[in-house]
């Protein structure tokens, strides 16, 4: 089976490499291919049999074997280690009870309250040279007084910062009409005061009045927050002239911008438009 695969690798690299170079690499190799991985394959195994047993050669080698003598006695060698130098041992010394103090003291104790305890008892003056305790021995060795002071901490004398509270704003009223003293922008017309005079002008209809002399009245409306006008009066002699001033306000298309007060809030407000005419007969 193997000279049958051998014999056909042959013939396809025959195919293969016709009528080119034989001596060219790739057909050699090809041809000695099995023979070169034969011996691959032995020599692996070869290595790894060697380091399989290196190992338990090295320990055959190292194992301690004994002296023969040339008198055929055997002397067998055991390494001495040396022992470790010896702790000197640690003396302990006892702890010498501490002598009981001889100061002189007072009793400070505080009797406990009953219902039979004596006032006004008669006490012996505590010396100044006594500390307290809890009994009295006045004959026992002086104690010297504490004289500590207390070290004063300097307080420090930067500048001071003083901040101002936060000022809490109150909300407009929506339903306040805005004094004139308290109004920092008055209210206008979009597009000026002058487009809004042309079209009461065009929109007022003088048709029904016959005067030579000038008729006059002034028209008062307020100016809301969005900017529509509400509570149109006129305060003119002539009704009839009154009322069509009144008409030809309302009749104007338009917004109106309104008024600010000094904190740049909108509010509502008040807005005079005096209106003078005068018809040929």
């Amino acid at each position: 089976m193997k000279h049958q695969n051998q014999n056909q690798e042959f013939r396809f690299n025959e195919v293969l490499f016709e009528h080119r170079n034989k001596e060219y690499g790739a057909y050699v190799l090809r041809n000695e291919s099995d023979r070169i991985l034969t011996k691959a394959l032995f020599v692996g195994i070869s290595l790894l049999a060697a380091v399989s047993i290196t190992p338990f050669a090295i320990s055959a080698f190292k194992a301690d074997e004994p002296i023969i003598l040339s008198d055929g006695v055997e002397f067998e060698f055991t390494p001495i280690v040396p022992d470790e130098p010896e702790t000197p041992p640690v003396k302990i010394e006892p702890v010498k009870p501490a002598s009981a103090s001889n100061a002189k003291t007072f009793d400070s104790t505080v009797p406990t309250p009953s219902s039979t305890a004596r006032d006004n008892v008669k006490k012996d003056p505590v010396p100044a040279d006594a500390v307290a305790g809890l009994v009295n021995n006045f004959k026992g060795d002086p104690v010297t007084p504490n004289t500590h002071v207390p070290t004063t901490i300097t307080v420090g004398t930067g500048p001071v910062i003083n901040t101002p509270l936060p000022t809490i704003q109150e909300p407009v009223d929506k339903t306040k009409i805005a004094d004139p003293g308290d109004v920092s922008v008055e209210a206008s017309f979009n597009g000026g005061i002058d487009a809004f005079r042309n079209k009461v002008m065009n929109s007022f209809d003088g048709s029904g009045f016959e005067s030579d002399d000038v008729m006059r009245t002034t028209i008062t409306f307020i100016v809301e927050m969005d900017g529509t006008i509400s509570g149109i009066k006129a305060n003119g002699t002539n009704a009839d002239f009154n009322n069509e001033a009144i008409r030809t306000i309302k009749s104007v298309k338009g917004k109106w911008t309104p008024a600010k007060n000094k904190k740049g809030e909108f509010v509502r407000s008040y807005f005079k438009f005096p209106i003078s005419m005068k018809f040929d007969n």
